[in-house]
């Protein structure tokens, strides 16, 4: 029986209990109808528990008592207390397995307290969290309130702005539309202006037409009046042409006068600029002038015989059909001049680079090729082929390294020794019409020049890597127009 007691009060049932309703009583409003029934069937199960082991202990120590022992205190308080109807029935387990349930239920509810205590934890801390996105959520509200304040604001500084650029882009398109009235009243003086000037030409053209007129009626006139009179050859004027003067006799001096500036111009620009071309590749300034004046004496000996030959074939073609007062000679001319685009400049222009590739004067790098100052040598080609068309030609000066310096032919280098009587090297032909220098060239004198000379003709050899072959070269040289080291003034 004491060990009985001992069990009952190490397991506190009654605290337990009392437990158990004060948890009872505080979730009553909270939880449902169910569950409040549930608390209650529970509640009146651990009580029967309780009770049984109650009655045991009673049992034992009635039994312990002998049969007269406790009698009186049974009828005085058990027995009245059964005679309320209250029966307990004897538990079907015994008193081991009843223990061992009420230490699983206090087991069960300690958990079921931890976990409502957890549960109340985190409801605390999301309404913390609830609370705290609200306060976000407001503070968001508030921000956007105040952003669509200032879209407004926004709005309507952008509708006035907008007004306001409305009004500028029609003050423009008004000034554009002015600005191109003016263009076409700028345009149509600038077609005044170019009647003008083609009216000015025509005029020119009329009065160097007029001023040959009267110089071969003057010169008639006295020949009319002289007894023997006498064949002058003049710029203007040949025994073999007719009297009517055709297109090319009428702009020989216009002509003239323009090819005479371009062959400058190739002097003072185009020659500079390739000359910074070739500098890019070639070091010494020496082979760079050198390169560039043989250049130009190839592109007129090449342009002279492409003249000739263009010449012959369009004698060939109006000869058949030649019925005018001027001579053949004249015609051919006339169309030549009328038709100056059909010079096959890149022919000549590749003629004048195979020329060079064979000069064993001139050197340069193999990794590069004369067609760097094609530039020079087309526009030299063309001012060359040009000058054939004239009623006295103009060529080149004949010219030879460790010739006698000619004041009246060239102009000294800054390179050059002033004192030195001979041409150690040319940087610039002269042009000639017949005898007489037109432009003077450029050269350079130093003594010891015509020693120079003949030393690198005794040891001169070709320095291109990539020059033609020997059988090439000879091919190609008696077709190719005499180089300026062979040309004489027969042959100019």
């Amino acid at each position: 029986m004491a060990d009985a007691l001992r069990r009952l009060v190490n397991i506190s049932s009654f605290s337990h209990l009392q437990d158990k309703l004060e948890s009872w009583h505080k979730d009553y409003h909270v939880i449902s109808c169910d569950q409040n029934l549930n608390k209650c069937c529970e509640l009146i199960e651990l009580t029967a528990k309780i009770q049984g082991q109650l009655f045991t202990i009673l049992n034992y120590t009635a039994t312990e008592g002998g049969h007269y022992a406790g009698v009186d205190t049974l009828k005085t308080r058990l027995l009245p207390w059964l005679g309320t109807c209250f029966s307990m029935a004897k538990p079907s387990v015994n008193d081991d397995t009843s223990l061992q349930l009420i230490q699983e239920s206090v087991e069960k509810d300690r958990k079921i307290r931890e976990l409502s205590a957890s549960h109340d934890s985190d409801i605390q801390k999301m309404e913390t969290q609830l609370c705290a996105t609200r306060l976000q959520l407001d503070s968001v509200k508030a921000e956007l309130a105040d952003a669509k304040i200032e879209l407004d604001e926004t709005k309507n500084k952008s509708a006035t702005s907008l007004l306001a650029t409305e009004d500028e882009i029609l003050q423009l398109r008004a000034d554009l539309h002015a600005a191109h009235e003016m263009v076409d009243i700028y345009k149509r003086k600038l077609d005044v202006i170019d009647d003008y000037e083609q009216q000015i030409r025509l005029l020119r053209e009329e009065v160097s037409y007029l001023t040959t007129e009267k110089a071969m009626l003057q010169e008639r006139l006295v020949r009319s009046c002289s007894p023997s009179p006498v064949l002058r050859r003049s710029r203007t004027s040949s025994p073999l042409r007719s009297e009517s003067p055709t297109r090319a006799q009428l702009t020989n001096s216009s002509r003239y006068a323009r090819l005479v500036s371009r062959f400058s111009d190739l002097y003072a620009v185009d020659r500079l600029e390739a000359q910074s071309l070739l500098r890019r590749y070639i070091d010494d300034l020496e082979m760079v002038q050198k390169i560039i004046f043989i250049s130009v004496v190839e592109s007129f000996q090449v342009a002279k015989l492409a003249y000739r030959q263009f010449k012959l074939r369009v004698r060939k073609t109006l000869s058949p059909s030649h019925m005018g007062p001027e001579s053949l000679e004249d015609a051919a001319v006339d169309y030549i001049v009328r038709n100056l685009d059909l010079y096959d400049v890149q022919a000549s222009v590749n003629d004048v680079i195979n020329a060079m590739n064979v000069n064993p004067w001139i050197s340069f790098p193999p990794e590069v090729d004369f067609v760097l100052i094609s530039t020079l040598i087309r526009e030299t080609c063309k001012v060359a082929f040009a000058m054939q068309t004239l009623d006295l030609t103009l060529d080149l000066a004949f010219a030879s390294e460790g010739e006698l310096y000619n004041d009246s032919k060239y102009r000294r280098s800054y390179e050059s020794e002033f004192t030195a009587p001979l041409v150690a090297y040319h940087v610039w032909p002269a042009l000639i019409e017949g005898d007489a220098v037109i432009v003077k060239g450029e050269a350079v004198t130093r003594r010891g020049a015509l020693w120079r000379s003949r030393t690198r003709s005794r040891s001169a050899s070709p320095v291109r890597s990539h020059s033609v072959s020997p059988t090439r070269t000879l091919a190609f040289s008696s077709c190719r127009s005499l180089s300026p080291g062979r040309l004489t003034a027969s042959r100019l």
